[in-house]
């Protein structure tokens, strides 16, 4: 498939969580179109599992939805940091917990008819409560273990319904984790 030509870009708008671009770009038959992309800086979510099989969820307030949403830790990658390092930086800043070794599962575009980012998503293998939260002072996050077992009927029954945390789940399903024995997940893909 043609890739689309850029004829025209502008920002409208500049915000520290994301930017908001107006483009007009043209298709290899000659047509143009007006789009608008959001670019964020890239996002990680994290699936803690400590030593007894537990999975460390959050639940906090989410300001799109109004409403409580159940998740998994994560976050922004913030500049000069690597998606692991912000992953178990958002771990330990949302939850207290540390990993004793972080396996990437899997990336995924967020909606690429829109964004430009991508969330990385990784297994925190015996995660454990080491620290205190420390929380932005836009967040009130709390901290919860559930056995691996009641994931499924969480996401059946809505209770997790955050698409970026199913992607998540997901990965870790299709990579045979139930529990995860550690030998199954090794390094990242190349």
């Amino acid at each position: 498939m043609d890739s689309w030509r850029t004829l025209r870009s502008s920002l409208a708008l500049d915000h520290p969580v994301l930017r908001v671009e107006q483009v007009t770009r043209q298709r290899a038959d000659g047509l143009n179109h007006d789009f608008v992309i959001l670019r964020a800086s890239d996002w990680v979510n994290v699936l803690p599992v400590t030593p007894q099989g537990q999975v460390v969820l959050i639940r906090q307030w989410r300001q799109g939805s109004q409403a409580p949403s159940l998740e998994i830790p994560g976050g922004i990658v913030d500049p000069g940091e690597s998606p692991q390092e912000a992953g178990a930086r958002e771990l330990l800043e949302e939850t207290g917990y540390v990993a004793g070794e972080l396996v990437h599962l899997g990336q995924v575009n967020p909606n690429p008819a829109l964004f430009d980012n991508a969330c990385h998503t990784f297994l925190a293998l015996e995660a454990q409560p080491l620290a205190s939260q420390r929380l932005d002072d836009g967040e009130r996050i709390e901290v919860l273990t559930r056995s691996l077992a009641d994931l499924p009927g969480l996401v059946a029954d809505g209770s997790i319904n955050h698409s970026l945390v199913l992607s998540a789940l997901c990965f870790f399903w299709l990579r045979g984790g139930w529990p995860p024995p550690v030998a199954r997940f090794g390094a990242a893909p190349t």
